[in-house]
C-alpha cells in the first residue's frame, strides 16, 4: 500500500530569510527565476511560511539582473541599497518618459 505524500519528505531545508530550520514538507520554494513549474537543472531555496507570508508575491521580471548588474566585491550594504535604489528611480523615469511619449 502506498503511504502518504505528506509523510514522504521529512528532511529539515533552511530558511534562506529568517535562517530557521524547517521541515521540507512545511516550507515553500523560492525559485530566483520566479518560474517554479520548470524544474529541470534547478536547486530551489526555501523560505519557512512565516517569511513566505511577509514577501511581496508581484512579479519580479528583471529584478536578478538588475541586482547582479549593481553588486560587486566588498560593497556595503548602505552603499548597494543607494545603487539599487538609484536603479529603480532611473527605470521608473525612463517608464514614464516611454509612457509619455506613446
Amino acid at each position: 500500500m502506498w503511504r502518504s505524500r505528506k509523510s514522504r519528505d521529512r528532511r529539515t531545508v533552511i530558511c534562506i530569510t529568517c535562517g530557521d530550520s524547517v521541515l521540507r514538507e512545511d516550507a515553500r520554494e523560492y525559485d530566483k527565476e520566479g518560474d517554479r513549474w520548470n524544474r529541470r537543472d534547478k536547486e530551489f531555496e526555501y523560505l519557512c511560511t512565516d517569511c513566505d507570508n511577509e514577501i511581496c508575491h508581484q512579479p519580479r521580471d528583471g529584478l536578478e539582473s538588475l541586482i547582479t548588474s549593481i553588486e560587486s566585491d566588498g560593497l556595503s550594504r548602505e552603499e548597494f541599497l543607494d545603487r539599487y535604489a538609484d536603479a529603480v528611480d532611473n527605470a521608473d523615469e525612463s517608464r514614464g518618459r516611454s509612457e509619455r511619449d506613446r
